[in-house]
């Protein structure tokens, strides 16, 4: 008893030890971390605008009740709706898809994981360039292999056509995207135990039935994981827009995180603009609550 006690006093000291090590690590990224969060929230909490600034006062959450009793509000939110679903959807999907094939044998196989991993290792900022070529007008890409195949016969700027600038946003988005997405669920298919396969091939279940009553239930929690993460993409994406539309034509792809850095950086109304920045903090966090409730149980059979 006597040595066991001393061994747990030798694992405290240890564990104080190193903990008092890293107090000052810890401390720093802590202050770095919450206080630009915490004067974000004060500034959001007053009305301040630099081109006025000797009429700055605190207004509570005046800012806030003001923007979601805006029509403007919600009508930026609508299409922000717009982006997220549009690429959550396909996101998920494409990711799916992908998942499955790469989790089969085939020759090449790790080759083509490595290749899949490209578009997600690049910037936004590159990806956003890299699409604007794409979509360019004069010299794009898209407009060539659509004039070569027929479908087209004048040259269109995709992403500054009023028809096309949101499914020009969201197929950027989820080329960037998905290659995360797949990783997920590639992670969470290898897991799964082959004996689970045996035995429903055995009880006579067809690959959609095991892919329904296996594959898709195992698969729940790296959904939830997906779904927080690109839902937090989704909602705060700025660097495509600024790049590829700048919001318009007109207020088509002006979504939440584009009103936030124009109103801040445009008009220098930091204090709105901050109230923008929180309220896309507040809906992802309703929105990742759902999601957990929603998924967070599922599938714990086979955990």
């Amino acid at each position: 008893m006597a040595g066991a006690g001393a061994v747990t006093r030798k694992r405290n000291r240890d564990d104080f030890i190193g903990f008092a090590l890293n107090s000052p690590a810890i401390i720093l990224l802590l202050v770095m971390a919450t206080f630009p969060i915490i004067w974000s929230f004060w500034l959001s909490l007053h009305s301040l605008n630099l081109r006025r600034p000797h009429r700055t006062r605190f207004v509570g959450v005046d800012n806030y009740i003001e923007q979601l009793t805006s029509a403007d509000f919600w009508s930026t939110m609508y299409v922000t709706l717009q982006f997220a679903v549009g690429t959550i959807v396909f996101s998920a999907v494409i990711g799916l898809l992908l998942a499955l094939l790469l989790n089969e044998e085939f020759p090449g196989r790790g080759l083509v994981r490595a290749i899949t991993l490209i578009p997600w290792a690049m910037p936004p900022v590159v990806v956003g360039l890299v699409w604007a070529w794409i979509y360019d007008g004069r010299f794009g890409l898209l407009n060539a292999i659509f004039k070569g195949l027929g479908i087209i016969d004048t040259s269109r700027a995709w992403a500054l056509d009023v028809d096309f600038a949101m499914a020009s946003l969201v197929a950027a988005q989820v080329w960037h995207q998905v290659p995360f997405v797949t990783i997920v669920f590639l992670a969470a298919l290898q897991t799964i135990p082959d004996e689970f396969y045996e035995a429903a091939r055995v009880d006579g279940a067809g690959r959609f039935s095991r892919f329904f009553r296996i594959t898709l239930p195992w698969l729940s929690q790296s959904m939830l994981i997906v779904l927080i993460t690109q839902t937090m993409e989704a909602l705060r994406v700025f660097d495509l827009i600024f790049i590829l539309t700048g919001g318009g034509p007109g207020n088509s792809t002006t979504v939440v995180g584009w009103l936030a850095y124009t109103t801040s950086f445009n008009f220098t109304d930091f204090g709105r603009g901050n109230t923008f920045a929180f309220l896309i903090a507040f809906i992802t966090l309703i929105v990742a609550i759902v999601y957990i409730r929603l998924l967070w149980k599922r599938g714990e059979f086979a955990r």
